[in-house]
């Protein structure tokens, strides 16, 4: 007998994913394509809605949600920099990957990393700005702020440049999240001819969108690849449920696979 199991949230965790940018750079389109990607795909994804840069010091609000998340994902843009709030922001968020053991990462977006890490350019400029007739303890602040950017920018990463399609590069980040979210993953190997058009036919007999209970059954001989589908629907669609199983009975005459999910009211069943 093998089984797979997991529960995908935490008594600490209400979020998957924080989403930290800077909305003029990119609120209406990569960043919130990001998040119609992250959110379509099942992941509960925290990103702020205000659109208007704010003074004083960074909403509590905020703070609890990084705090609740279970990754973050930082956009660098040109003028992320400029942003007070975004600096708060990132600083906590090194604050939950140290005490927390939180997951961050980073996205530079059109922006050269080494300008990200080593305050230069248009990240230079910014901080020129800040500390025009800082106290003492606005530097300290500011000093902050540059160890935190320079902490983030040498994680792993994604950069995108200037010839590169923004859908590609967020196909990955959700892919890369939705496998961290889920790291029991069953092995199914690469490549494997003809298993798309079957993971979307059995997906259609499944439905998952219908709030019932459905069973499929996947008959044949031995050798076939009954096993390896059921793992591979388990991997794809497993991350838009709270609770998943697979279980594998094996004897002389009897080979029956069972793959559970339940989400609040819905649940499907296969085996």
């Amino acid at each position: 007998m093998a089984s797979a199991s997991t529960q995908r949230f935490s008594f600490s965790s209400i979020y998957d994913v924080f989403l930290s940018f800077r909305g003029e750079d990119t609120r209406c389109h990569f960043t919130d394509h990001l998040y119609s990607a992250l959110i379509g795909n099942g992941v509960h994804t925290f990103r702020d809605h205000e659109e208007l840069e704010r003074g004083g010091a960074i909403a509590p609000g905020l703070l609890k949600a990084i705090e609740q998340s279970r990754i973050s994902i930082v956009v660098f843009s040109e003028n992320y920099a400029q942003s007070r709030w975004c600096l708060d922001e990132l600083v906590k968020i090194i604050e939950c990957r140290t005490e927390r053991e939180q997951i961050v990462l980073p996205v530079f977006y059109h922006v050269d990393p080494s300008h990200v890490r080593k305050q230069m350019g248009s990240y230079g400029e910014a901080f020129a700005y800040h500390e025009k007739d800082a106290d003492l303890k606005k530097r300290e602040k500011i000093q902050k702020w540059r160890t935190a950017l320079t902490e983030t920018s040498n994680l792993s990463s994604w950069r995108l440049l200037d010839n590169q399609s923004e859908s590609v590069v967020i196909e990955e980040i959700t892919d890369n999240i939705i496998t961290r979210l889920n790291p029991k993953s069953l092995y199914v190997g690469e490549n494997i001819v003809g298993m798309n058009i079957r993971l979307e036919k059995l997906r259609s007999l499944i439905d998952i969108y219908l709030n019932k209970v459905r069973m499929v059954g996947i008959c044949g001989i031995g050798g076939i690849g009954k096993t390896t589908i059921a793992k591979a629907l388990y991997n794809q669609i497993s991350n838009q449920f709270r609770v998943f199983h697979f279980l594998q009975m094996l004897g002389r005459n009897l080979n029956m696979i069972l793959v559970y999910f339940s989400y609040n009211n819905n649940s499907l069943m296969t085996s």
